[in-house]
């Protein structure tokens, strides 16, 4: 019998227990805001060119704090698409706000810039645009439209770490951007995040929600003789452990991203004659942006092909695994958020979409084994 082929594998890919180890024994130093996270935090911030980077314990944690940067509370309204991860929406519900759910573009699965405008009204207060599977949104038109209506935007780019726009990384373009360290991304942590600052303005303020509400980061740099609580804010640092193998993943940063985009293009060319007969589609490639390789999916023709070839697969030993179940068709998307327009691309995609084994440590001889299934079970 074959052995499996997992749709996800974490790894190690340098000195991840090295780093925990020095962390523990050396440093004697294991929570929040301790040597290894400040040494990713440099890390991010000149390799991104970031204006402030802090350490999350998730993505989500960095998406909360970009909603209380950006002063949502009850009424204001935040446009974003519906299909994307609930911690986008979950992020601005916590505060009063309401999403707004905008269509996706047929071809790159982002937000359909041409549709923003349209949404915004008098309540709305920000931008949250996604960058499905590392591909970059129309960050120049999105941005033109944030600064002509007076909005913020958030880049939520879980899914974009080490992917460009027109020469820029991903979540440095808007006022805020997200990253994740979830093991299902490229650069891992098990768990962890980073919010990325690009407005100087928010840096101190963002420390403070950071550090539970506290000015904690402006007493250790001297500048107050005791701190104490000047405002809201939470626990959103990571232990230094996770930093500790975050840094080892940092540092292992281009050699992974050039395997993941040689595995993605060695899809892209095994998969193009399938397309070529119409059977399914493919990512799109923008020639002005810098992919990182992060998600291979097609799009069937139908759930039931995609249902049918998810069931191949699986007979096979491969797991291949759909996406969201758009968020304005969910219980609590109903509840709290609205729609602007009619999300048929949303509605559609997501019936279709199918999402391929991609990890680090992926085999030539595994990646032809995927490719050879897909084309016989399709």
């Amino acid at each position: 019998m074959k052995t499996i082929i997992p749709f996800n594998r974490p790894y190690i890919a340098g000195k991840e227990l090295d780093y925990i180890a020095r962390a523990v024994n050396e440093n004697r130093r294991i929570s929040g805001d301790g040597p290894f996270t400040r040494k990713c935090q440099q890390w991010l911030e000149k390799t991104l060119g970031a204006e402030k980077v802090l350490l999350t314990h998730s993505c989500t944690a960095a998406l909360e704090m970009s909603a209380l940067l950006c002063d949502i509370g009850p009424g204001d309204e935040v446009i974003m698409p519906s299909f994307t991860f609930v911690s986008t929406a979950n992020a601005f519900v916590l505060r009063g706000g309401t999403p707004v759910f905008v269509d996706i573009r047929k071809d790159t699965l982002n937000i359909d810039e041409e549709l923003i405008a349209g949404a915004v009204t008098a309540k709305t207060r920000a931008i949250v645009p996604v960058h499905y599977a590392g591909t970059p949104c129309d960050m120049d038109m999105i941005m033109g439209v944030a600064r002509e209506k007076g909005l913020r935007v958030i880049e939520d780019a879980a899914q974009g770490h080490l992917s460009t726009h027109r020469g820029r990384y991903l979540g440095t373009i808007g006022d805020l951007g997200c990253l994740s360290f979830h093991e299902t991304k490229n650069i891992i942590s098990g768990e962890g995040g980073a919010l990325l600052i690009n407005d100087p303005e928010m840096i101190d303020r963002a420390e403070m929600i950071w550090e539970k509400g506290t000015n904690r980061k402006r007493f250790f740099r001297g500048e107050v003789d005791k701190y104490t609580w000047v405002d809201i804010g939470s626990s959103y640092l990571p232990s230094d452990i996770i930093a500790a193998f975050l840094y080892a993943q940092l540092e292992m940063a281009e050699t992974i991203i050039a395997a993941r985009r040689r595995i993605f293009g060695l899809y892209m060319e095994g998969l193009k004659d399938l397309e070529a007969r119409g059977v399914v589609r493919l990512p799109a490639i923008d020639a002005e942006c810098m992919c990182n390789g992060h998600i291979m999916y097609i799009i069937t023709r139908s759930l039931e092909e995609r249902t049918r070839l998810t069931e191949y697969l699986q007979d096979r030993g491969i797991k291949a695994v759909f996406h969201y179940v758009p968020l304005h068709s969910s219980p609590m998307g109903q509840k709290h958020c609205r729609t602007h327009g009619d999300l048929t691309h949303t509605n559609e995609i997501s019936n279709r979409l199918l999402r391929l084994p991609l990890y680090y440590e992926m085999t030539d001889t595994e990646v032809e084994r995927v490719i050879t299934a897909v084309i016989r079970g399709s």
